[in-house]
């Protein structure tokens, strides 16, 4: 279904967000609070830049009363984690009836869950690595030794090992000798009991960011990650110094488009709204690969989507307000 003709007139119409009230959601109880407050803050900055009333709040025992005596216009989830993105705080929303930025509930458990969201883009024909999923109780009762050997064999090495439910790189490893693998898997069941192991492809890491302003799914300048120790983990993230990013990437221009088109057919074979980041692999063929899709993708000053927002020549409040009007149209 198409944009309505309310969704779409706020993008040509500056006053669209004159008279809203927003509530930006961060903190959460998630291993990525600090994240998620970074994100809620550049974003509550941005819309207050653009003339948007915002309020920052938690996700605690205090929202539902806040939302039932006195309900914003519209959300915008900057919760990273299980909070923001397994669907279930997008579930309580629909129940209050407060319209929020991004895609539904049923979407969001969808892409949150890798080895699903996975199972749905091989179905597409989207290319995503060979992986298999392992619940720590079957890796147990199994025989772990049995187990790793017998995925090791199946998927060749170098693997990469990181939690079926998860983000920010925590738990993630490359493992490139087998000896390496078992260490990978305890580390990655400290933050999920399944654990995702898939053949590791060899490539250029991408994030490509998707939005829709009312014109529909529009994939944003692919933005090239260079992390100093060759891991994308956590620390690479957020820590000044430890990545170089190139927006847009590095790629050649027909390759480029083939990132930008894996990335929207990966955004709508998920049922995706609003925004989203795909994170990509493309190999020395110029290949695309489809890693994971991120339903709240950060929003920090290092963060992937305002970079590709900046290289797109658009300004990051004037997006999130276009976004936040479009998620109020939806009520109205």
């Amino acid at each position: 279904m198409g944009p309505t003709a309310a969704e779409r007139s706020v993008v040509t119409d500056p006053a669209a967000t004159a008279d809203l009230r927003v509530l930006v959601l961060a903190g959460g109880l998630s291993y990525e609070r600090d994240v998620s407050l970074r994100s809620g803050r550049r974003v509550l900055d941005a819309l207050r830049a653009v003339g948007v009333e915002a309020e920052l709040r938690d996700a605690d025992v205090a929202l539902l009363p806040a939302l039932t005596a006195d309900p914003p216009d519209a959300v915008v989830i900057a919760l990273h984690g299980a909070t923001g993105e397994d669907g279930s705080l997008r579930g309580v929303l629909d129940l209050c009836d407060i319209p929020y930025v991004g895609c539904d509930a049923r979407a969001s458990r969808l892409a949150w869950d890798k080895p699903s969201a996975k199972a749905v883009l091989r179905e597409a024909g989207i290319p995503t690595p060979d992986w298999v999923a392992l619940p720590h109780d079957r890796f147990s009762e199994l025989g772990a030794v049995a187990v790793l050997d017998r995925i090791a064999d199946r998927l060749g090495l170098p693997l990469m090992v990181k939690p079926a439910q998860g983000g920010s790189g925590l738990g993630a490893a490359v493992v490139r000798e087998a000896a390496a693998l078992p260490a990978a898997m305890v580390g990655c069941f400290a933050y999920d009991p399944t654990a995702l192991v898939e053949k590791y492809v060899a490539g250029m890491d991408v994030a490509v960011s998707v939005i829709d302003l009312g014109d529909g799914p529009r994939a944003l300048p692919a933005v090239e990650i260079v992390p100093r120790n060759g891991v994308y983990d956590y620390a690479a993230r957020y820590t000044a110094g430890r990545t170089t990013w190139h927006t847009p990437a590095r790629l050649d221009p027909a390759v480029a488009d083939a990132v930008a088109e894996v990335a929207l057919a990966a955004h709508g074979a998920l049922g995706l709204r609003d925004l989203s980041r795909v994170d990509l692999i493309v190999d020395p063929a110029g290949q695309p690969h489809v890693l994971e899709v991120n339903v709240s993708p950060g929003m920090t000053e290092t963060s992937l989507l305002p970079l590709a927002v900046q290289a797109a020549g658009l300004d990051f409040g004037r997006v999130i307000g276009s976004l936040v009007a479009r998620a109020a149209a939806r009520r109205r």
